[in-house]
């Protein structure tokens, strides 16, 4: 589904995909050779969001960009950009050629640097940073510029205090009402910026179905894993190709 959201209409290239069951709302912009999976969400809400060339957007993925009259959040896929099943990013910034796993989640200005790649669950809290290459375990937590292991729980609460979430996000002061405040201010945010959407058909391409001619498949997006980002890969890249690899013999068999 497209949505027109605050007059702006999702743009997407000619060569890109976009399943039918996907959500794109706004501000937003696929590039070429894209490919946004069953069930994905991509959503602007106030700052726009950008999916660079070759970016793979996997099965129910959520990608939002957000932004008030006090802070502005955009979100930016750089090129060939794996984002894994059931992510969670918000208004972050990804480099070129990175790779993030199945329920991984990214929150609002935090930057990951070229070739990175996060493991499964991993997070990356507010402000946070993760350097051009660095790898993310499984289920580590990256908050400032330190990771922490799940076991560190204390150290994190501590860590992200120091960080603000909920001034920096919802510009509510923590305290023991900060819960129901962020509720109700953001409520009545979501209201007014959606009050007026509307689903459209603009930017999608014409189905086999509707067009006289037989349709033109675009060309494959090169996998992430291939990116020139200075030859940093991760083990999850290559079990991911030999998924591939697995699957394709598997259609070869009689």
């Amino acid at each position: 589904m497209i949505v027109e959201s605050k007059g702006k209409t999702p743009r997407i290239h000619d060569s890109a995909y976009v399943a039918p069951t996907a959500t794109l709302v706004g501000d937003v912009e696929i590039e070429e050779g894209c490919a946004v999976m069953h069930g994905a969400v991509l959503v602007a809400e106030g700052a726009p969001m950008r999916i660079g060339p070759n970016c793979v957007v996997m099965e129910q993925a959520v990608l939002r960009s957000s932004g008030g009259s006090v802070s502005q959040f955009p979100l930016t896929l750089g090129e060939a950009c794996l984002v894994g099943p059931g992510a969670y990013l918000v208004g972050c910034e990804v480099g070129p050629g990175s790779f993030i796993a199945a329920g991984v989640k990214i929150f609002n200005a935090a930057r990951l640097g070229a070739g990175c790649s996060v493991g499964l669950n991993g997070i990356v809290h507010v402000k946070s940073e993760v350097a051009e290459g660095e790898h993310v375990p499984i289920g580590g937590v990256v908050v400032g510029n330190r990771q922490f292991s799940p076991a560190d729980g204390l150290l994190i609460r501590e860590a992200l205090q120091e960080l603000g979430f909920s001034e920096l996000v919802f510009n509510v002061a923590p305290g023991p009402d900060a819960g129901a405040e962020i509720a109700a201010s953001y409520s009545a945010f979501l209201r007014k910026q959606h009050a007026e959407d509307r689903a459209v058909d603009a930017g999608l391409k014409p189905t086999a179905a509707k067009s006289a001619a037989p349709a033109k498949k675009p060309a494959p997006a090169e996998p992430a894993v291939k990116a020139d980002v200075g030859k940093v890969y991760d083990v999850t890249f290559y079990e991911l190709e030999e998924m591939q690899r697995r699957r394709e013999s598997g259609k070869k068999k009689p």
